[in-house]
């Protein structure tokens, strides 16, 4: 397929804000099919199912009842994430462990459930990592162990599934996005952080969709020609 979207359902994790908003967007401008899972309802007539994605069981049948609903998956990004950033003894237990689990586990739980979808369609997955999955930085334990997770998770899936389905795995840099705004003072952006534009990030992944069966591209950074995250 050499259209990024066209006639394609793509089912995007966390599409109701930030880069995941972008990537329906996207899609839905490309002439594809955006579904959504998330705790918040998308953008006005985008189909989507309710889902609290740190409960991974849930998580795996939502994604199974809005493919069901549809009729099948071409693809899958996983743009969901959160963070809560602090020193490890005083981030509470309960909020480290619900980082790794929609930021990590949440990802194997989506992608599994939508993979005899996606075997029958010979489709993508995209999986969105971070800066810093590759490169730690003080008081962001939960989000490095996540996102190293995700590199890791990503790069063996490809090896698992080349032949079958394409796999991607996508590093963004800082994106302007709401992603920051609930964080205590110290942890948000300064005023003069250059962050990318979350819609230049969504090409990227439209991107890798566009790739033809038995074409992957396995691997993206895509940030601000400034980010200072990387490398």
């Amino acid at each position: 397929m050499s259209a990024p979207a066209t006639g394609r359902t793509v089912l995007v994790t966390g599409g109701s804000s930030g880069l995941g908003a972008a990537v329906v967007a996207a899609v839905a401008a490309a002439g594809g099919r955006p579904l959504v899972l998330d705790r918040q309802a998308p953008a006005d007539g985008v189909p989507w199912a309710e889902c609290d994605l740190a409960d991974t069981r849930s998580a795996e049948a939502a994604t199974r009842e809005l493919a069901g609903r549809v009729g099948g998956l071409d693809a899958v990004v996983t743009a969901a994430g959160i963070d809560v950033p602090g020193r490890l003894a005083d981030v509470p237990g309960a909020t480290w462990d619900r980082i790794v689990a929609v930021d990590l586990l949440a990802t194997a739980a989506v992608i599994r459930a939508a993979l005899p979808f996606l075997t029958e369609s010979r489709g993508t997955v995209v999986t969105v990592a971070s800066t810093l999955g590759i490169k730690a930085v003080s008081d962001a334990t939960a989000y490095c162990a996540a996102k190293f997770g995700v590199v890791g998770f990503t790069r063996a899936l490809a090896a698992e599934l080349a032949g079958t389905v394409g796999v991607t795995l996508l590093i963004p840099g800082g994106m302007r996005t709401a992603f920051f705004d609930e964080r205590d003072p110290q942890y948000r952006p300064g005023a003069d952080a250059i962050l990318n534009d979350p819609a230049d990030t969504a090409a990227a992944i439209m991107f890798a969709l566009s790739q033809p069966a038995g074409c992957a591209i396995r691997e993206m950074v895509v940030c601000a020609d400034q980010e200072t995250s990387y490398p």
